[in-house]
C-alpha cells in the first residue's frame, strides 16, 4: 500500500500528470504528459515517486534532446533511443 510522502495518508490514488521538466543543458523546459503520479486526497499533493522522477532525469541526460519536441508523453520520452546506457555520474 502507497503512503503520501508528504502526510502519510493511505488515500492515495496512482495518477497520470503533466509535468514540466529542464532540460539537462538548462537552456529550455518541456512537458512531459500522462507522467505516472501519485495523488493524495488528504493533503492535495499531486506528485511523483521518486523511481519517476530519477527514470526522467536520466533518459533526459542520455538521450539526444536536441529534436526532442517541446511536448511529449513520458512513454515516448522512455521509449526514445540512449546514446549511452545509463548514467556513470549517479
Amino acid at each position: 500500500m502507497t503512503t503520501c510522502l508528504w502526510c502519510g495518508s493511505n488515500d492515495v490514488t496512482a495518477t497520470q500528470q503533466t509535468v514540466y521538466w529542464e532540460l539537462p543543458d538548462g537552456l529550455r523546459a518541456i512537458e512531459i504528459t500522462c507522467t505516472p503520479s501519485i495523488s493524495c486526497a488528504e493533503c492535495g499533493m499531486v506528485y511523483q515517486e521518486e523511481e519517476v522522477v530519477t527514470a526522467i532525469e536520466d533518459q533526459l541526460f542520455l538521450i539526444d534532446t536536441i529534436h526532442l519536441a517541446k511536448t511529449v508523453t513520458y512513454e515516448e520520452l522512455m521509449n526514445r533511443p540512449r546514446w549511452i546506457k545509463r548514467n556513470y555520474f549517479r
